[in-house]
């Protein structure tokens, strides 16, 4: 009974301390748990002894029956017990105390997976942690595991490419960027290439010592933006990337959330995913812009209604929002593997309050958001114009997120709508009845989907 009422009064103490600001005065918590958690070791210890010498007088000191089996044996892996528990519980206070001091070890190893489509806005909330000075980022490595797989004789089927994905995903988290030598077209030579997909979309691989002094007559096909440096060489990117102390990547080519399940539960990677996800009528309108000569068929019928639409090009939209909806409901309904791993994000969430999402986005992947990150936010959603080109980071947010509804055909609308009123209902985009409704700005199903969000 003494133990049982010390215990809780301890710890009241403690997280009553621990409340403290200052750095000082959380390292002398710590120093002063320690010393508790000694003497209630030592108090255990005591205990034990009296129980080897007289376990049949503490039974009835509790007014319980003896039991049949030997009480030595039982009350040595009761203390056992107690023992294990004290232990993880030093070791609980060490890392909270390190984390509010602020000084030492910066705490666990975190994975975070950026996983979106194409124009849901994942680039730019990828810079998120591309700005995080502690996070090695990495934009799209899978675009070259997708040149080499789509094109292997026969092709390769989505669960293949699934499966292929999600095994160089390990492979990155763990810093083993080698793997992707196996997919780098012309094959890196004594681990230097020239030819890493948007390379200088990551700090990481475009700061010292990984951006080397550059080299004449190299053509870099994918470069640093704002330094130059040589051929990458994927052995210093490795080291890099075991360095700093966390791990973010950005994909839109992983589509199955089921096939990330061995990750997740991979004893060496404590990955965290964000499904980022975008107003379908929005992602269409945005592709037929940036990649315009694969939506001919599209904008000739909107504009002219001349060619129809083929069924397969709708049938290929709903194929993609049914992914989409599928891998949320999965993340959604949390399964054991996935409880508190997943997290579902709305483009125009982030668009409406870019800081505030970024806080929630960095408070779920257990990271800290520096000023650093909180500057850039500013920086690039308050732009009095958008950014040149298709690609650009930097945007008016609140004023840019629909633009799409003043210039998207009302039938073109309803297409996506017809196609992916599943996946909307899901989100909580309301769906348009006439044009009027479209240009309407109201988001009022926004508000009411996102509660059942929180995890």
């Amino acid at each position: 009974m003494e133990i049982r009422r010390a215990l809780p009064q301890d710890i009241r103490e403690l997280l009553h301390c621990l409340k403290m600001k200052s750095k000082y005065a959380v390292l002398l918590v710590f120093v002063i748990s320690l010393i508790i958690i000694e003497k209630e070791n030592n108090f255990i210890s005591r205990v034990s002894d009296k129980l080897k010498q007289s376990p049949q007088a503490l039974a009835e000191a509790n007014s319980t029956e003896v039991s049949p089996a030997p009480a030595k044996n039982g009350s040595l892996a009761s203390l056992q017990e107690l023992d294990a528990a004290f232990s993880q519980l030093r070791s609980h206070l060490y890392n909270i105390t390190l984390q509010l001091a602020g000084d030492g070890d910066p705490g666990p190893r975190r994975h975070v997976l950026l996983m979106a489509t194409t124009r849901t806005g994942s680039s730019f909330v990828g810079e998120f942690f591309n700005q995080q000075g502690s996070i090695f980022y990495l934009f799209e490595p899978l675009w070259h595991v997708e040149k080499t797989v789509t094109f292997l004789p026969g092709g390769a089927s989505a669960v293949g490419s699934a499966l292929v994905y999600r095994d160089v995903l390990k492979q990155l988290f763990l810093c083993d960027l080698y793997i992707l030598e196996n997919f780098i077209s012309p094959v890196p030579e004594g681990h230097l290439t020239p030819f890493l997909f948007r390379r200088g979309s990551s700090h990481s691989l475009c700061e010292e010592p990984v951006c080397t002094p550059s080299t004449k007559k190299v053509f870099e096909k994918y470069y640093c933006k704002n330094r130059r440096c040589g051929p990458l060489n994927i052995t210093l990117a490795a080291e890099a990337c075991r360095h700093k102390q966390h791990v973010a990547l950005k994909t839109v080519r992983i589509r199955q959330l089921e096939f990330l399940q061995p990750l997740v539960e991979d004893p060496r990677l404590d990955l965290r995913i964000i499904q980022l996800v975008r107003d379908p009528r929005a992602v269409l309108a945005s592709r037929m812009v940036a990649f315009s000569g694969k939506y001919e068929t599209w904008k000739k019928w909107a504009s002219e209604g001349e060619a129809p639409l083929r069924e397969e090009e709708v049938q290929r939209l709903r194929g993609n929002c049914e992914s989409i909806r599928v891998s949320a409901e999965l993340g959604l309904r949390r399964p054991g593997w996935l409880r508190g791993r997943y997290m579902l994000v709305r483009y125009e969430d982030v668009a409406r309050a870019p800081l505030q999402k970024a806080r929630e986005m960095f408070r779920f992947a257990g990271l800290p958001l520096t000023q650093q990150v909180e500057e850039w936010i500013g920086r690039n959603t308050q732009a009095p114009h958008d950014g040149n080109g298709v690609y650009s980071t930097c945007k008016n947010s609140s004023e840019q997120f629909d633009k799409w509804r003043f210039s998207m055909p009302f039938k073109l609308a309803q297409v996506v709508q017809d196609a992916c009123a599943p996946a909307m209902q899901l989100f909580g985009y309301k769906l348009a009845s006439s044009p009027t409704a479209l240009a309407n700005r109201s988001f009022s199903l926004l508000e009411e989907a996102q509660a059942a969000w929180v995890t």
